[in-house]
């Protein structure tokens, strides 16, 4: 599939959404467009899939214990901060609903790159 299926359109998010414990970050996935960028409407199906494994997600609430100054990976500081939209390998961390959010809990070392505009941002299909 061509072109990128996310939206930037606000994300409801519901009161007390669960705290990430530890090195944990919280993070929500964009809503998945009706239809392509040309018009074509996008079936169920393929809606799920992208849902499933979507690589791009929006960064809700960092764990006290994410990105210490003591590691060295992260001695140039965080690699995100929350608000930022981040670049996820698909399929990473534990996806779940959180009264109607589709949400997922990564590793602070999931992130393999902060982006601007997720719009912009779609899985190579081969």
């Amino acid at each position: 599939m061509s072109g990128s299926v996310y939206s930037t359109a606000e994300i409801d998010l519901p009161d007390n959404l669960p705290i990430p414990t530890g090195y944990h970050i919280l993070v929500v996935h964009p809503k998945v467009n009706e239809t392509t960028a040309g018009g074509l409407f996008l079936p169920t199906d393929i809606k799920k899939a992208e849902d499933i494994a979507s690589i791009v997600c929006k960064v809700v609430t960092i764990g006290k214990d994410a990105y210490p100054d003591t590691d060295p990976r992260f001695s140039d500081g965080p690699w995100c901060v929350e608000g930022d939209w981040v670049l996820l390998s698909k399929y990473t961390g534990h996806r779940f609903e959180y009264e109607g959010a589709e949400l997922r809990i990564i590793n602070d070392d999931s992130v393999m790159a902060v982006i601007s505009d997720p719009t912009k941002v779609s899985r190579a299909t081969a």
